[in-house]
Order: C-alpha cells, then sequence, then structure tokens
C-alpha cells in the first residue's frame, strides 16, 4: 500500500496544487492577460484613430497651404495693381507739374519780351526825340518830351 499511498498523497497534492492555482494564481493571471489584451486592442485603436487623425491634419494642412497660396496670390495681384495705380498717378502728377513749369515758362518769357518791347519803345521813342531836336535843332523841355514819349509808346 505504500506505493498506493504515495500515489493516492501525489495524485492529491496534485489536486491541490490544481485548486490552488485555479482559486489564487488562475484569477490574477487572466485578469493580467486580459488587462494586456484590451491594452494591445486600445493601443491598436488609438493608432489607428492617430493615422486617421494624421491624414487629416495633412489633408487640412494642404488645404491651408492651397488658401495660404491663393491668398498670397491675391495679396501679389493687389500689389501689382496698386503699383501701376501709383505709377499712373506719379506720371499724372508729373505731367501737371510739367505743364505748370511750361506755363510758368511761358508766362515768364513773355513778361521779358514785353519788358524788351518797353525799353525799345522808350529807347525808340528817345532816339526819335534826339533825331527831332537835330532836325529841328532846338530842345525841347522836360515836360514836352515825356509827353511826346508816351504818345509814341501808345503808338508804338
Amino acid at each position: 500500500m505504500n506505493i498506493n499511498a504515495t500515489l493516492i498523497g501525489q495524485t492529491l497534492a496534485f489536486f491541490l496544487f490544481v485548486w490552488f492555482c485555479m482559486k489564487f494564481v488562475w484569477p490574477p493571471l487572466m485578469s493580467a492577460i486580459e488587462e494586456r489584451q484590451k491594452r494591445i486592442a486600445d493601443g491598436l485603436a488609438n493608432a489607428d484613430r492617430a493615422a486617421k487623425d494624421l491624414e487629416l491634419a495633412r489633408e487640412k494642412a494642404s488645404d491651408q497651404l492651397k488658401d495660404a497660396k491663393a491668398t498670397a496670390n491675391e495679396i501679389i495681384e493687389s500689389a501689382n495693381k496698386r503699383k501701376a495705380q501709383i505709377i499712373d498717378e506719379a506720371k499724372a502728377e508729373a505731367d501737371a507739374e510739367r505743364a505748370k513749369i511750361i506755363a510758368q515758362g511761358k508766362a515768364e518769357i513773355e513778361a521779358e519780351r514785353n519788358r524788351v518791347k518797353e525799353e525799345l519803345r522808350q529807347q525808340v521813342s528817345a532816339l526819335a526825340l534826339a533825331g527831332a531836336e537835330k532836325i529841328i535843332e532846338r530842345s525841347i523841355d522836360e515836360a514836352a518830351q515825356s509827353d511826346i514819349i508816351a504818345k509814341l509808346v501808345a503808338e508804338i
């Protein structure tokens, strides 16, 4: 019976070991395995969600880049229009200033011409009087001379 008692003792020890493992070792082990599986599943779901978020972010960045390029083109076009407008305004202002300077020059020339004409009239009148004095060989008084010069200037 020694062998049977040993066999029964070993069998009983084995069942006690199995019962102990099933009662105290197996539940925490299963719980850890299930928790690990859950973490892995959550990690995979998070990875899928992150991949989708990354793709959405790329699409959004691409859209924003297109919008930024369109805005930049609009700004450049607006700047070019403003540049052309400024150039046109500067040309118009320069033309107006040129016309003003030309008009001033013409006015100055006309004023100088009139002054020279008046000077020449007075010189011609003075020469005419001097010639008349020599012709009639007498001197004309100063008041009469001024009167004659004024008449000659008006006639010339």
